[in-house]
């Protein structure tokens, strides 16, 4: 048996906001973003450059019970984590581009680690495994 998840749904208050920031401050990749008509709302794929695994669909906020998820869809936890082959490469691009982080980069036994927030600010890893990290060659 061969199974994978394939979108994590991100709530988010404007579609394109969203995008402006994922694309033009995160550089992800724009994969889908198509008009539904009988359900007034846009399916919006993206993915992290080079990344041929799990994709973040941008689901816009539709009802206002879902609003206040906005930002906050684990309770303030870190929520995901952005692995990179070059951890001070997109670190200091990030910091360029405005991106917050909330904890300064730091090396623990796994890997190098910083929390940033993005725009509507839910906690994201900027994540660098050790080579001898179990997920070092699966991600």
């Amino acid at each position: 048996m061969k199974q994978s998840i394939t979108h994590i749904a991100l709530v988010v208050r404007d579609y394109d906001e969203a995008l402006d920031f994922y694309i033009n401050k995160l550089h992800f990749e724009l994969i889908e973003d198509t008009y539904q008509p009988e359900q007034d709302k846009r399916w919006v794929v993206i993915s992290p450059p080079g990344s041929s695994g799990t994709n973040l669909l941008l689901a816009r906020a539709s009802k206002p019970e879902q609003e206040p998820f906005i930002g906050n869809q684990t309770g303030g936890r870190v929520f995901l984590f952005l692995n990179t082959d070059d951890f001070w490469r997109d670190y200091n691009q990030m910091v360029s581009k405005g991106i917050q982080f909330i904890r300064e980069p730091k090396q623990a036994e796994y890997g190098t680690v910083a929390v940033f927030e993005d725009l509507y600010g839910n906690l994201w890893d900027l994540i660098q495994l050790n080579e001898d990290h179990p997920l070092y060659n699966r991600t």
